[in-house]
């Protein structure tokens, strides 16, 4: 197949080496002329993935129409303020487009297949995601994923597309339950982080997990989705990898904001994006919305937009009052 993927970040090259061991033609576009002239001059994406090779095979492109025309299959890997715009390009694409991007639009409240159905209204349209670390899909570490599509065919043409013996991916119809577990976890691993920025330990944490799963899903079931997508890859499995992992950008940032930095320096030090900052503004809303209680998602919001006291923040959420575990909030 001839391939493009839109967004040189760390996940979208991790991608890209993944499918040139397919055999596959690669496009890879940057909206950056100068991490563009970098990779063609050292055949390395040091910007943003450090020490991994760029193919030469590769056709590195800045223009985004060009990078698209007379591909098969567009695989979309930028973050989700830009997702929009820069799949505006996919207007007459019958292709098939995979995102990779896990957020939510805070206009309109869309996932990021809500927003291609706009986009890109020909194309077959895909959302591949999972517990998945772009430096160690790189390295080849066993790694499994879920490429989710209304369309089966759709689905299992991804599926064969990415997989590989440390790459396993499944198939599932639930698009939507798939992108939002994928996007409501980066908020709980920010959560996560601050736990261990406030050095609590591990009993805190999987009480977090568990109760944030269970939210998680409460928020996904009444958006549409399948309660038991959440229990998956994509639930579960993804925001346990997110919440512990010292490769998370998300737990990360929370870690800091625990040990007392500043949100504004923190974001600003970042090479790449922590989505769990602008999805928490996102999934608030949508459950204010929804009426759909939302514990946890409410404070790490708090910590993030209305620059509530951490200390604060945790004591709120742990004196809640009593309840059944099965009582739904």
């Amino acid at each position: 197949m001839n391939i493009c993927i839109l967004g040189a970040g760390a996940w979208g090259t991790a991608l890209a080496r993944l499918l040139h061991q397919g055999q596959h033609t690669l496009t890879l576009w940057s909206n950056l002329p100068e991490h563009l002239e970098e990779m063609r001059a050292t055949g390395r994406n040091d910007r943003f993935f450090p020490g991994f090779e760029v193919a030469r095979e590769w056709q590195l492109e800045g223009d985004p129409a060009r990078a698209v025309a007379g591909s098969d299959c567009v695989v979309v890997a930028v973050p989700s303020s830009a997702f929009r715009e820069v799949t505006r390009c996919l207007s007459g694409f019958s292709g098939i487009v995979v995102t990779v991007t896990k957020g939510i639009e805070y206009e309109t409240g869309r996932t990021m297949c809500g927003i291609l159905e706009v986009n890109a209204p020909n194309a077959r349209v895909a959302a591949l995601s999972g517990p998945t670390l772009a430096l160690e899909v790189a390295r080849g570490i066993p790694t499994a994923i879920v490429a989710a599509s209304r369309d089966a065919v759709t689905a299992a043409t991804v599926q064969k597309l990415f997989h590989r013996p440390a790459f396993r991916v499944y198939t599932s119809g639930d698009v939507l339950g798939v992108e939002l577990g994928g996007a409501l976890k980066n908020i709980i691993a920010i959560g996560a982080g601050v736990c261990d920025g406030l050095g609590f330990g591990d009993n805190s944490k999987a009480a977090l997990i568990t109760r944030a799963i269970v939210e998680i899903r409460r928020l996904g079931v009444a958006c549409g989705a399948q309660a038991e997508t959440f229990g998956g890859l994509s639930g579960l499995g993804d925001l346990v990898v997110t919440c512990f992992s010292k490769l998370s950008r998300n737990r990360g940032l929370g870690e800091r904001l625990g040990r007392g930095e500043k949100l504004a320096a923190i974001l600003a030090s970042m090479v790449a994006v922590a989505e769990g900052y602008p999805t928490a503004r996102s999934a608030h809303q949508v459950a204010r919305k929804m009426n759909v209680t939302t514990p946890i998602i409410d404070e790490v919001y708090a910590m993030l937009y209305e620059q509530k006291d951490i200390a604060t923040a945790v004591q709120d959420l742990t004196r809640r009052i009593s309840k059944p575990e099965d009582s739904g909030s």
